[in-house]
């Protein structure tokens, strides 16, 4: 008899180029776009299969889409997840995940380090839904099981941080919860913002997480010229997050899902490189005289190097991510000033794509915030958020360089 051959288990880059489809068969090289908002029924029976939820009719882009199902295909291999689900936006991910995951009267426990977008959200917007959310130290996890409620619904984290790059131990996030949920009886998922790091550097849920969300904006686009979010998890996950999806409207545009897929193919590649020239723009600007402190997980002085040894650099690659947060001497007019004065980086939001972008948090992703709120974030008016891209490395230096002693 025959010895039957096992699929050999393939790496990332490999992955999020084929997604599923490595095997031989007919058809188009690039995926194709099925730009539509409506779709043709072979008869009105296909309505009946669509409201019996068969996945195969397709009924109206809002719901389903033949080209983002497939974005959908190659974000699960890329991300190690069962199912996945592409959205409107990184805060679409992030707000739909969580409302599929918790109810009126329920609470949500989290790092306080977050993105300013989900911050606003977790103190602006939830209390309106009779949501509650508590924080937890990410240097004292050790307390976690006992802040867990009966109330407790979901355990949220960012790591590494915005802008501060700071990480949360998921190895002992994930003991903590599993603890307290031996003393309540039930299942308490963690969800993790994983958009710094990427699925290149940092794979939440081989460690134990249960729902991951990324800006597909950054990284996973990588050009600047789209924005969407990804949900990871198990079937039953997105099947929820399909609901508030489907109803809050935050669907993915069948234009997007096609320039995500392109942008997959190089996605292993472009990381890899920003990783390096992050790593070595971190430690030319640590030893730069006007610059006071540098925050990149690769470097040894960064007081969580030893947890982002161990939990980031997957796939055989030690990465720590293409963020680097500076913060100058001589505070916010000295930030400011730096930023005007580059040329190569470009004085701009967002993160992950080709160019370097630069950025100060609190005139960006933590502004209008009172100086209580931006100590527990722990940002200061004198950093620099950079998103290290693809250009030369020693043009970034001299660039920087220049600018800081402009």
């Amino acid at each position: 008899m025959r010895k039957q051959r096992h699929a050999p288990v393939h790496g990332l880059a490999t992955r999020a180029i084929h997604g599923v489809h490595l095997h031989p068969y007919q058809g188009p090289v690039a995926p194709p776009l099925v730009q539509t908002s409506t779709y043709r029924f072979a008869n009105s029976h296909d309505a009946v299969r669509s409201a019996q939820g068969d996945p195969d009719v397709f009924v109206y882009t809002r719901y389903h889409n033949p080209t983002v199902r497939q974005a959908q295909e190659h974000l699960a291999e890329v991300m190690g997840a069962e199912k996945t689900l592409l959205l409107s936006s990184g805060m679409a991910a992030i707000t739909s995940a969580i409302l599929a995951a918790v109810e009126t009267g329920e609470e949500i426990i989290s790092t306080p380090a977050l993105y300013g977008g989900t911050y606003r959200f977790f103190r602006d917007i939830l209390p309106r839904h009779g949501i509650t959310v508590r924080y937890v130290p990410p240097d004292r996890l050790e307390t976690l099981s006992k802040l867990v409620s009966s109330s407790t619904r979901l355990v949220y984290v960012e790591t590494p941080t915005n802008p501060t790059l700071g990480l949360v131990d998921l190895k002992l996030l994930v003991h903590e919860v599993r603890k307290a949920q031996r003393r309540f009886g039930r299942r308490i998922p963690i969800m993790v913002d994983n958009t710094f790091a990427t699925s290149r550097n940092q794979r939440p849920l081989a460690l134990g997480a249960d729902i991951v969300v990324e800006s597909a904006t950054k990284y996973l686009g990588g050009h600047s010229d789209l924005i969407a979010g990804v949900v990871a998890g198990s079937a039953r996950t997105i099947a929820e997050t399909h609901f508030q999806m489907k109803y809050y409207g935050g669907c993915a545009d069948p234009f997007v899902a096609f320039l995500l897929l392109r942008s997959l193919k190089t996605f292993a590649l472009r990381v890899d490189r920003q990783n390096a020239s992050a790593l070595a723009l971190a430690e030319f600007l640590e030893h730069h005289p006007r610059v006071r402190r540098v925050y990149y997980p690769g470097l040894p002085s960064h007081p969580h190097h030893a947890i982002a040894r161990q939990q980031m650099g997957g796939n055989g690659v030690s990465g720590y991510g293409g963020m680097v947060t500076a913060e100058l001497k001589g505070g916010l007019r000295a930030a400011v000033k730096t930023c005007d004065a580059l040329h190569v980086a470009v004085n701009a939001m967002s993160l992950g794509g080709a160019e370097t972008l630069v950025s100060i948090p609190v005139y960006s992703s933590h502004v209008n915030m009172s100086s209580r709120e931006l100590r527990q974030h722990g940002v200061t008016p004198g950093m620099i958020r950079i998103s290290v891209g693809l250009e030369e490395i020693e043009d970034l230096k001299r660039d920087f360089d220049a600018a800081l002693v402009s």
